[in-house]
């Protein structure tokens, strides 16, 4: 593209002027709304860590009072900065075959006081240590890919103990809620919003039960992991199916199984072993309002090429979808983890120093403002040049708003 360069931080200026001023509303006070500006700046700019003191070096404050300020004594609604990502987001990136991506991240903290930090297992980490635990979704198209809504997960140990909840400054009535029942607010939320997706995808921790029954009445397919000790039957179909997961894969013969991508990695096609068991075709009309005909429920076997290891899906979508897209949808759950890489390793998704409830929701939802920002100019230089990529442009800092 001729002038590339040019357009590029041409774009850039111009769409981080609109970000700001799309977030400028929540803010009562100008300096206020020109402190989140500049926020938003240090999270875009070329600091490696994105720290309070960092960010206002980098705004040229004496000190982190005003960045500390728009986390935690400011006022206003984090909730209302989330719903403006997501339809920031879905100006570039809506297609109504999108998959939402539910999953989970972890935050390494210290100490005992920080929003919902208890020992607890975090796939960031491996193991079972001292965190957060954030639920995200992660909205995925033929365009690109943003986090479009996010929850910070209280433990029981935390909803059972008011005195930590009023120190943390939760709301009043915010009681226990399961990962699923997070993933499940998010997903009627991104309903009610006309949010467009045709298919919901999950790691096993959110894989059954009220979700799938959700998602059936939404009339949204699915690809969502289970268990190996999950069970299966088959109604209605020549083949009868009937046990767990790991028995029916067990007995698979080497014709059931396709060697099939799930989508470009950074090495190139993620390849796999797939099988694919149909086992009932329902009336989708006999669970959603908005779908008629006949849908099929599966079980969806992925295979390790390396060493063999298994993986297990139950999926739900219109008869005659063939595996292809079915492992599709299952790889753009690659999206949110190179998403939560992004996020943590470039716009500082894991610095928040916070302790509150509203400082958490706030950060995170200002970096996902900055990571949709980000995406959204990907995709316009990409529709254009598909060859260039927008790395340098995530470690150029960004003049600050006039």
């Amino acid at each position: 593209m001729s002038g590339s360069l040019e357009d590029t931080l041409g774009f850039w200026s111009v769409s981080l002027r609109s970000v700001k001023d799309r977030i400028r509303p929540l803010f009562t006070q100008d300096r206020v709304a020109d402190s989140a500006g500049l926020f938003l700046d240090g999270l875009l700019g070329a600091e490696q860590r994105k720290t309070g003191w960092m960010r206002a070096e980098a705004a040229g404050d004496p000190g982190p009072w005003r960045q500390q300020a728009i986390l935690g004594r400011g006022r206003w609604d984090a909730d209302a900065l989330r719903d403006i990502v997501r339809d920031y987001a879905l100006e570039a990136l809506a297609d109504d075959d999108a998959v939402l991506v539910i999953d989970e991240t972890g935050f390494l903290k210290q100490g005992k006081a920080s929003c919902g930090v208890a020992r607890q297992y975090t796939g960031s980490a491996g193991k079972i240590t001292n965190c957060q635990i954030g639920v995200f979704a992660c909205y995925v198209s033929r365009h690109s890919h943003a986090f479009i809504d996010r929850a910070l997960y209280l433990p029981k140990a935390w909803t059972d103990d008011a005195f930590r909840l009023a120190s943390a400054h939760v709301p009043e009535g915010t009681g226990f809620a399961t990962k699923p029942a997070l993933a499940m607010a998010m997903i009627e939320r991104a309903v009610a919003a006309q949010t467009p997706f045709g298919w919901v995808a999950a790691a096993s921790v959110y894989g059954v039960g009220s979700l799938e029954m959700l998602l059936r009445r939404r009339g949204k397919g699915y690809v969502l992991g289970v268990k190996a000790d999950h069970r299966f039957n088959s109604w209605g179909k020549p083949r009868p199916v009937g046990g767990t997961a790991q028995s029916i894969a067990g007995g698979l013969e080497p014709s059931d199984w396709q060697r099939l991508s799930c989508g470009e990695g950074t090495k190139g096609p993620r390849l796999h072993d797939w099988a694919y068991l149909e086992l009932a075709d329902l009336d989708a009309a006999e669970y959603s309002d908005n779908r008629t005909g006949p849908w099929t429920r599966g079980l969806l076997v992925r295979r390790h090429i390396a060493d063999g290891e298994l993986a297990f899906f139950t999926t739900w979508c219109p008869a005659g979808t063939g595996i292809e897209t079915l492992v599709r949808v299952e790889g753009h759950r690659w999206a949110i983890e190179d998403s939560f890489e992004t996020a943590k390793n470039e716009l500082g998704l894991d610095h928040n120093e916070t302790r509150s409830w509203h400082g958490w929701h706030r950060h995170v939802s200002l970096v996902m403002l900055a990571f949709a920002m980000l995406a959204t100019i990907r995709h316009h230089l990409n529709r254009q040049t598909p060859q260039k990529t927008l790395q340098w442009a995530r470690r150029w800092t960004p003049p600050p708003h006039p």
